[in-house]
């Protein structure tokens, strides 16, 4: 059995965004050379989150809207987190609720996706370096 590895570095300049990752872990699968197998994809930061879904515009911005009901970002006194001088625990619970990972099954060198189905970096803290792990295995 082999494995590959590979980071993608994110720096988004805003407090929220869902960024499509799909084309970057096709192309870390190819580099991998690996036809059967699995790929994990997550996210190496507790404010960001790696999930699957469509690519579809209004479903982002209900996702936004959703998460923003589910946990408002103000007032940032409302959370005991934030009492340690942050302001993020919002993203944190927003990250719990969208996951940290997905596995992905690779067929004849390719992600094994049921119809629409993309990869996305979700991002609930920004304006900072952040890593999405890429780790690939099998034959």
């Amino acid at each position: 059995m082999k494995s590959y590895k590979e980071v993608l570095w994110m720096e988004i300049p805003v407090r929220r965004a869902f960024i499509n990752i799909t084309a970057q872990v096709e192309e870390s699968l190819e580099d991998s050379g690996i036809q059967e197998g699995l790929c994990l994809v997550n996210a190496m930061h507790i404010t960001a989150s790696v999930f699957i879904n469509d690519d579809e515009s209004g479903l982002h911005k209900d996702y936004d809207k959703w998460l923003e009901h589910l946990a408002p970002h103000e007032p940032v006194g409302s959370y005991l987190h934030n009492r340690t001088g942050e302001d993020n625990a919002d993203a944190h619970l927003k990250r719990q609720v969208m996951g940290r990972e997905v596995v992905v099954a690779v067929t004849e060198g390719r992600l094994d996706f049921g119809p629409w189905e993309q990869i996305f970096y979700g991002e609930f803290d920004g304006r900072r370096k952040k890593r999405v792990l890429i780790k690939i295995i099998g034959e």
